[in-house]
Parts: structure tokens; sequence; C-alpha cells
């Protein structure tokens, strides 16, 4: 009994070049906003950029930083135009929080869908 064996697609695991729009709701507005894909090495840089260590050793995450770069990183097309540290900063919290909506979740990941096995 001979079994074939699958080849590896990479191209199934690597991010889709294609930006996709977003309907974001405020209240009674909407608008739309382009994001680009947010690759697993850009997201890991993020999240290392928003640990903070103290002398002890112990570390603390930054959500607010996280999410305020990763809306910079992400939102190429939107009525503000730039996504800026300054037009963030100027929001209310109603807008904020629709914003906040299309980042990704630092630490949510899928790891049942994984499996691993040692060879050799």
């Amino acid at each position: 009994m001979t079994s074939e064996v699958k080849q590896f697609d990479v191209e199934k695991y690597k991010i889709k070049e294609g930006n996709q729009t977003y309907t974001v709701k405020v209240n009674d507005d909407e608008f739309d906003v382009v994001i680009k894909p947010i690759s697993w090495q850009v997201k890991n840089e993020l999240i290392a950029n928003c640990m903070k260590f103290d002398p002890q050793g112990n570390s603390s995450f930054d959500s607010g930083s996280y999410i305020k770069e990763v809306l910079k990183a992400i939102i190429i097309e939107a009525p503000w135009g730039k996504t800026t540290d300054a037009f963030l900063k100027s929001i209310n919290t109603d807008l904020g929080a629709a914003l906040e909506k299309l980042v990704p979740s630092a630490f949510d990941a899928s790891f049942q869908e994984i499996d691993v096995i040692k060879k050799g």
C-alpha cells in the first residue's frame, strides 16, 4: 500500500495582497475604510514593541499602544486621510471604539488547527 505524499502549498498560508474595504458604523454615520492585511511578523513586532518590563523582570502589555500602532499600520484609506497619532488623539470614544473593531487581537491564535509532530 503506497501513500501519496501531499505537497506543501505555502501560498495557502501567505497573506493576501488584496486590500479589504470595511464599512464602519458610528451612531448614525457610516463610512468606508480600506485595510491592508497585517502579516504575522508585523503583528509580532507591534506586540513586542508594546511590551514593557520593569527592573524586576515583570512584564506588562500596553494595549492602547498596540491598538494605535495597528490602526496606523493597517488603515490605508479613510475619510480623514492618513491615520496618525494626532488624528487618533483627536477622536472621541464612539469613533475610537468603532475603529478598534478593525484591530486583530494581540494574543488570540487558533492553535487547535495546528498539528505538529516531531520526527526523528
